[in-house]
C-alpha cells in the first residue's frame, strides 16, 4: 500500500480530511444535504526545523490534532443547533429591540463568537488533557499501589499498571461503542478509513470502489492511543524509583515522549509493510474494529466529498498505475 499523506477523523454526522495543512469537513445536513467547509491549519509551531524534529513532532501532532478535531466537531454539531436557534432567535431579537444599548454589528457580533468559540475550544481541550491523563495515567498506579501490600516485586507492579491501564481504556472504547450517537460516528470513521484505503490501493474513488476498501488503517489514532499504553508499559518497567511522588511526577513528565515515540511508530507503520511493523500494528487493527463499523453508502458519499475537496487523488492514482 502506497503512503497517500491525507489523514482525518469523523465528526457528527461526517467526516474531516487533512491534508499538510488544508482540510476540509464534509458534513450530511438534518435537510440530507452535503456541505464542505474548507480551510487551513498551520499548527502550533510555525518553524519546520522545530515541528518535524523526531519526537517533538509526535507531540505536536498530538495536541493539534485535539485542537483541530475540536474545531471540526464543533463545526458539524452547530448544524444540528440550527432549529433550536431558529426558534430561540426570535426571543432574542425581541430582547436586543428593547434594550436601550444599541446592537453590536454584524463584524462585531462575528468577533465575539469567535472569541468565545477561541476561548470554549481551549478550555475544552484542556480539560480533555487533565481529564485523560487523570483516568489513564493516574488511576491505574493508584490501583497499582493499593496490590503492592500483596506484590513485592516491581516488575510484577509495573506490569499490572500496564494491564489497569489497558483494561481503562479498552474498556472505555467499548462502553462508549453501545451509545447510539458513538455507533454513527464510529460509521463515519469507518468511512474515512475506506476512503483512504481505496485511493491508497490505486482504486477509483467511488462508493462501490469505497465500499469494498477495510475499514481498519494502521495510521489511525485509535491505533497510537493504543500504542501508548503499551509503550508506557515498557518505560515504566524500566524506569523506576522508590518515592512514590516522584514515580507519579514521572508519569506525568514522560507522557509526551511517550506520544512522540508512539508517533515515530504510527508514522513508519504507514510508510511500511514490513513484516514486524504489520505485526506491531495488529492490536490497533483488532481495537479498530471496535472504534469503526461498516458506513452505508450516504456516509461514504460524505468521506468521499471530505477528500475531494483536500486532495488530488485522480493524479495520485493514475501514478500508482503508473509505477505498477
Amino acid at each position: 500500500m502506497r503512503y497517500s499523506g491525507i489523514g482525518g477523523q469523523a465528526v457528527m454526522e461526517g467526516v474531516m480530511m487533512k491534508n499538510q495543512e488544508k482540510y476540509a469537513v464534509a458534513v450530511r445536513k438534518p435537510d440530507q444535504e452535503i456541505v464542505v467547509e474548507t480551510s487551513t491549519y498551520e499548527g502550533l509551531i510555525k518553524n519546520k526545523k522545530i515541528r518535524n524534529m523526531p519526537i517533538l513532532r509526535g507531540v505536536f501532532s498530538f495536541i493539534e490534532s485535539l485542537v483541530l478535531g475540536m474545531k471540526t466537531l464543533t463545526f458539524s454539531a452547530s448544524f444540528f443547533e440550527e432549529e433550536e436557534e431558529e426558534k430561540s432567535g426570535s426571543r432574542k431579537a425581541e430582547k436586543r429591540a428593547g434594550a436601550k444599548k444599541p446592537a453590536p454589528t454584524e463584524e462585531e457580533q462575528k468577533k465575539k463568537e469567535k472569541r468565545q468559540e477561541n476561548a470554549l475550544m481551549g478550555g475544552t481541550v484542556a480539560i480533555s488533557i487533565v481529564l485523560a491523563v487523570a483516568i489513564f495515567m493516574v488511576l491505574p498506579y493508584y490501583i497499582s499501589v493499593f496490590f503492592q501490600r500483596f506484590i513485592t516485586s516491581q516488575t510484577l507492579l509495573a506490569l499490572l499498571e500496564g494491564v489497569i491501564r489497558l483494561t481503562i481504556f479498552i474498556g472505555y472504547v467499548a462502553a462508549i461503542s453501545l451509545m447510539p450517537d458513538i455507533k454513527r460516528v464510529y460509521m463515519y470513521h469507518g468511512a474515512e478509513h475506506k476512503c483512504i484505503n481505496c485511493i491508497e490501493q490505486g482504486m477509483d474513488l467511488t462508493v462501490e470502489n469505497v465500499r469494498k476498501s477495510s475499514r481498519l488503517h494502521k495510521r489511525c489514532g485509535t491505533s497510537f492511543l493504543l500504542i501508548v499504553m503499551l509503550i508506557s508499559i515498557v518505560f515504566f518497567l524500566f524506569i523506576r524509583v522508590d518515592n512514590r511522588i516522584l514515580q507519579l511526577l514521572l508519569r506525568l513528565v514522560l507522557i509526551p515522549v511517550i506520544a512522540g515515540v508512539s508517533y515515530e511508530f504510527i508514522r513508519l507503520a504507514g510508510r511500511s509493510d514490513h513484516m514486524l511493523v504489520n505485526l506491531f500494528s495488529k492490536p490497533g487493527l483488532l481495537l479498530q474494529r471496535i472504534t469503526t463499523r461498516e458506513p452505508d453508502d450516504s456516509m461514504i458519499e460524505v468521506g468521499i466529498a471530505s477528500v475531494e475537496a483536500v486532495f488530488d487523488w485522480k493524479a495520485y492514482v493514475k501514478e500508482i498505475r503508473e509505477q505498477a
